[in-house]
């Protein structure tokens, strides 16, 4: 089974409120016949179209080739939210690559924040970005625990933009009764994550990019020169960038054993009007300490975007409206009758230590997925490292690609089971509240 199409139908966008309210493109040619190129970059999510929009403005020839539409995956269903820092904590990172490597991976996430600002004012991507995401926690430890960690991140890195939240500051933003405490980020921000992809995708068509979609890879050719065939033709590239994250399938398997894809969801409420102060009295994103975490924020014609639940094998649930009210309501008990208009699934790709991936698998091929829900930032950045590293400047990617990369157990097979059994225990421990 191919997750391109386990879920959704050849060609369109989900039924998702983003799809709903996106100014759409044009839709890009499929490829045919024989090219040659610089560079071949397989997906057009936020990584693909950033690495084809910045090897465009360097001058190379690229071709981008895309099975579904631009922005069809995570990166245009996703919860929209740019955090701060890489997906694992600064005192993690710290412990498992050392002070110094972790200081560059700080600044290499502060970096991906700004680029995402800066691509969309320079191309001027109307995607209703907002400064802020709040932490929100479950428990007084959780929440000394967030508040030592903010302090962590002032005292080493200077970074002071994350407020301590205390029970009724949280209650004061976000009135759940679930939360107790937390903290807010205004360094963070949020968006419409299919408007910014579309965006990008403009951007790199006009900088000379070609992109071409309903254009699955079937075989890929290593060498000297790497070969890219699809079922009607094949481009022939110096250089060749994956970009396909959990719809990798088994294009790679250095890559598969190592980024596994998994599945979550999101749900669009009806319009709330003025019970919108009842989930949030501020236009913020948040994410709380659920293992399988809880996200929400609300839309700019005052849905509540809520994300949470996940499932580990090819299928999306068949009510997925009822996937999501579950710990929606748990959060908020009052929305308990409210009408869900959109509700969607989408595939994306964690690994082990929650690390994205990036890695030259050859000379000329370059890789980067698994960011494990923090792509909107990373993932962004990460087509431009790779864009930098195939220029000859690869001091970024590099920095990156030394965070080790355990393969999951079980290899390809046995993964989704262990995951499965693994998420089992975490959701129990959620709910005894160990």
């Amino acid at each position: 089974m191919n997750l391109l199409y386990s879920n959704d139908r050849k060609g369109e966008y989900p039924e998702s409120w983003y799809a709903a309210t996106a100014e759409p493109l044009d839709p890009f040619p499929s490829f045919q016949g024989n090219r040659q190129a610089d560079v071949c970059v397989i997906g057009g999510g936020f990584t693909g179209l950033s690495a084809a929009l910045h090897l465009a403005q360097k001058g190379y020839e690229v071709v981008l080739l895309e099975a579904q539409r631009v922005g069809f995956g995570a990166s245009g269903r996703n919860g929209g939210q740019l955090g701060s820092g890489q997906r694992m904590e600064q005192d993690g990172l710290e412990k498992l690559v050392g002070l110094e490597d972790a200081a560059k991976l700080w600044q290499l996430a502060e970096d991906a924040k700004d680029l995402v600002r800066n691509l969309i004012t320079d191309h001027k991507i109307p995607c209703h970005f907002k400064p802020g995401i709040a932490h929100a926690c479950f428990s007084k430890r959780e929440t000394d625990e967030e508040h030592a960690y903010a302090d962590h991140l002032r005292q080493r890195y200077g970074y002071d933009q994350i407020e301590p939240l205390d029970q009724a500051a949280m209650q004061g933003l976000c009135p759940s009764p679930k939360y107790v405490g937390g903290s807010l980020d205004m360094g963070a921000a949020h968006l419409h994550p299919l408007r910014f992809a579309l965006g990008l995708a403009d951007a790199a068509r006009a900088a000379g990019a070609r992109l071409f979609e309903a254009s699955e890879v079937t075989q890929i050719n290593k060498g000297s020169k790497v070969t890219v065939r699809t079922r009607a033709g094949k481009v022939t590239a110096d250089h060749l960038v994956l970009a396909c994250n959990g719809y990798l399938g088994g294009l790679e398997p250095k890559v598969a054993t190592r980024v596994m894809p998994i599945n979550n969801f999101i749900a669009a409420t009806e319009p709330l009007g003025e019970d919108a102060a009842k989930v949030l009295t501020q236009d913020v994103a948040v994410a709380d300490t659920k293992f399988v975490v809880n996200y929400f924020r609300l839309s700019h014609d005052k849905r509540l975007l809520f994300g949470g639940g996940e499932s580990y094998g090819y299928r999306f649930p068949a009510d997925i409206s009822a996937t999501v009210r579950k710990p929606m309501t748990h959060i908020f008990p009052h929305l308990k009758d409210v009408k869900i208009d959109y509700a969607w699934g989408g595939t994306l790709a964690i690994t082990m230590k929650r690390m994205p991936y990036l890695r030259r698998l050859a000379p000329n091929i370059l890789t980067a997925s698994g960011y494990s829900g923090h792509g909107v930032g990373t993932a962004t950045h990460a087509g431009q490292l790779i864009a930098a590293a195939i220029a000859g400047q690869s001091e970024g990617f590099d920095t990156m690609a030394r965070v080790p990369a355990q393969p999951f157990p079980g290899g390809t097979s046995l993964r989704s089971p262990l995951l499965a059994l693994a998420m089992t225990w975490y959701s129990l421990r959620d709910k005894l509240g160990v």
